[in-house]
């Protein structure tokens, strides 16, 4: 690669080119590294003057003040060559809106949130936009792993959760990472702690595609007791994503702000646990905020690991709807008439498709002692012909058991076997 003016300048006169393309994605590259991803502002000056014409005005500084403030000192760096050279030695690589693979469908509705102010309910102190908050699409996406990224989420649902779950949680999560799999669907997730990782095992487990969204470099394992984990996702076919150049550290602000592309990325959103206050429950508002789905399982009421699920239940505006497994969460996420989640099997008994006349027989046979006809039509309330019509049917069901003197009820199957 040549200079970086020299990209930028053949990416503004002939982007179609393919001097041009790569001149895009280096300047694309140096704005992931530049900027703090999260703001509405410096998105759209992106979107008005495009990637090469902004980061020209921004290291030249003719950018509008408010925008040059969102890169600071770091508008005389950069590293933008370094990163991908980086990135391809670690095998991943720089997804960019002009990428065939770039999931267009799936962030559009952060474009929409974006166009319409980002906003989504939560406002910084003074009313200011919270970036951590705000919904504007990524400017490009660092991904580790040789699928496709559209393809690998067009089909795909969040599961997140608490990072101190209970045992309880894990294995749900583990469950419904498993049966997503199983089903032809991507299990989203940041990889962190709990329930993440645990809904990341189970697809694993299932040999399934799986997508962790990070917070730091895609050449960085957080925590690094994933590291190996990370690796099997990876060598499984799946994806690490992150908005955030190779070597990038895991600052706490930008968990926050990855939720939005967690939430953004798939067709809904499943919170297994979470606390009363919780990274699970913010990711949440997004995807409600983008008009996906909030699906929550429901917890034990004495649990504070599900005090959040619980709230989600509670408030109507959320539309959170209650799901206990993949068929339920697919149903509520997938096409509309096809992937219908089967009701729920309930057990069956041989008195189920009795009249009334025959329960009222049946109830009306003692448990030891045979009795006649007569003496059970008494007892429901019934004429003795109707009781002798209804008896052999229940006899066939294995209701009832003549004793050659009277009727009464047959032994369960496990009297029957002693005798």
């Amino acid at each position: 690669m040549s200079g970086l003016e020299d990209d930028l300048t053949a990416a503004v006169e002939d982007p179609a080119s393919p001097a041009g393309a790569a001149g895009l994605r280096r300047a694309r590259a140096w704005l992931t590294r530049a900027a703090e991803p999260g703001s509405v502002e410096l998105w759209r000056f992106v979107e008005d003057t495009g990637p090469a014409g902004a980061v020209t005005a921004l290291r030249a500084g003719t950018a509008p003040p408010s925008v040059r403030a969102l890169v600071g000192a770091r508008a005389a760096q950069d590293a933008s060559l370094a990163d991908l050279r980086r990135a391809q030695r670690c095998g991943a690589r720089l997804v960019v809106p002009e990428d065939h693979e770039w999931p267009g469908p799936a962030l559009h509705p952060l474009t929409l949130a974006a166009h319409a102010g980002g906003h989504d309910g939560a406002d910084g102190p003074g009313g200011r936009r919270d970036r951590t908050t705000a919904l504007v699409p990524p400017l490009a996406l660092w991904v580790r792993g040789e699928a496709p990224l559209d393809a690998t989420v067009d089909r795909s649902v969040a599961v997140v959760g608490s990072r101190a779950s209970t045992a309880y949680g894990e294995h749900v999560a583990a469950d419904l990472g498993a049966q997503l799999g199983e089903r032809g669907w991507t299990v989203v997730s940041g990889g962190a702690h709990g329930i993440d990782v645990a809904a990341h095992r189970g697809a694993l487990a299932a040999g399934a595609p799986t997508v962790v969204v990070l917070a730091c470099g895609v050449d960085r394992a957080y925590p690094a007791a994933h590291s190996a984990v990370f690796e099997r996702v990876v060598d499984g076919g799946g994806l690490l994503v992150s908005e955030w150049p190779p070597g990038a550290a895991p600052h706490r602000h930008r968990f926050l702000v990855r939720n939005r592309i967690i939430a953004g990325l798939t067709r809904g959103t499943v919170v297994v646990e979470a606390a009363a206050r919780s990274g699970a429950q913010a990711t949440a508002r997004r995807a409600r905020a983008l008009g996906k789905q909030v699906l929550v399982v429901p917890g034990p009421v004495t649990s504070a690991m599900s005090v959040g699920c619980h709230e989600l239940l509670r408030e109507e505006e959320s539309g959170a709807r209650l799901v206990s497994n993949a068929a339920q969460v697919i149903e509520a996420v997938g096409s509309l008439g096809e992937d219908l989640a089967a009701p729920a099997e309930r057990p069956t008994s041989a008195r189920d498709g009795l009249s009334d006349l025959a329960r009222r027989v049946l109830d009306a046979c003692p448990v030891r002692v045979g009795v006649s006809a007569e003496r059970l039509a008494a007892v429901a309330g019934c004429d003795p012909l109707e009781a002798m019509r209804v008896l052999p049917g229940l006899e066939v069901a294995d209701l009832v058991q003549w004793t050659g003197g009277g009727w009464r009820l047959a032994p369960a199957p496990r009297e029957r076997g002693r005798r």
